[in-house]
């Protein structure tokens, strides 16, 4: 097929597409034209993870922002500015409205899903993977790593978003990596349900069982921290016992410095 043959085909399959979008749009719009939004259903794709939203806070949330939807015409209800109102809420990370042919008002939601939370004296918040923060949620507290202490963020118990600020957004971005992590490897995500900030911001691990705390340092060469840790479970403890040590150093490269 020569380039000029070619080229009028794609120009007229593209044409066809175009017409056919355009009569689906056109007929869609007719059919809402005569169609009555009767009710409203909220589901939430990913509840059996978190329970941060509900249908009745959806439903308060359009009452109070939106205003009517039941009992109007489908094609004079604004899907678009619903969404976005839905988005607000500080747990939902997407929403997608759509009007089915029965009246049914649907939004489906997607949370936030919070890998760490940060616990200040003034307040906490999450993370998720990416370290979007977002505010703690009444409704529910999901079961996450907890991060304590001396913490360099400014953000407060209400933030919602991105760090700006370089020095933070470093920090941040290495705490998250090493959250990540732990969130990885199940056998260290059992283990290590706090972290604590010192003051010099370097980093202490609690264990969920026995006394030791270990001296992380900073949230850099992970691998090799980590595997002296192993080596502390492998080796010393069995040799040693629960009770011997109260901290355990893994800073340094090739050492591990029980006291």
């Amino acid at each position: 097929m020569s380039k000029t043959l070619k080229y009028i085909s794609l120009s007229i399959c593209g044409a066809v597409m175009a017409v056919c979008l355009i009569c689906s749009y056109i007929a869609g719009r007719s059919q809402r034209k005569s169609m009555t939004c009767e009710r409203l259903e909220v589901k939430v794709l990913d509840s059996l993870e978190n329970r941060f939203v509900s249908d009745r806070d959806i439903r308060t949330i359009l009452d109070r922002t939106y205003g009517q939807y039941i009992g109007i015409p489908a094609d004079s209800i604004d899907l678009v500015a619903i969404e976005d109102i839905v988005r607000r809420r500080s747990a939902v990370l997407d929403s997608e409205a759509y009007i089915t042919k029965d009246g049914t008002l649907h939004i489906d939601i997607t949370q936030r899903k919070p890998v760490v939370r940060f616990q200040k004296k003034d307040g906490g918040f999450y993370a998720d993977a990416q370290g979007y923060i977002f505010p703690l949620q009444s409704s529910f507290a999901s079961h996450v790593q907890i991060i304590d202490g001396h913490i360099p963020l400014a953000a407060n118990s209400g933030y919602k978003g991105e760090i700006t600020d370089p020095v933070q957004k470093e920090w941040l971005e290495k705490i998250m990596n090493l959250v990540n992590f732990l969130e990885a490897n199940s056998q260290w995500r059992d283990i290590f349900v706090q972290i604590h900030v010192a003051q010099n911001t370097e980093l202490i691990l609690i264990p969920r069982e026995g006394k030791e705390k270990f001296l992380l340092g900073q949230p850099d060469r992970l691998e090799e921290k980590f595997e002296r840790i192993r080596k502390y479970y492998t080796a010393v403890l069995p040799e040693k016992g629960s009770d011997k040590y109260k901290v355990v150093d893994v800073r340094f490269k090739g050492q591990i410095i029980c006291r």
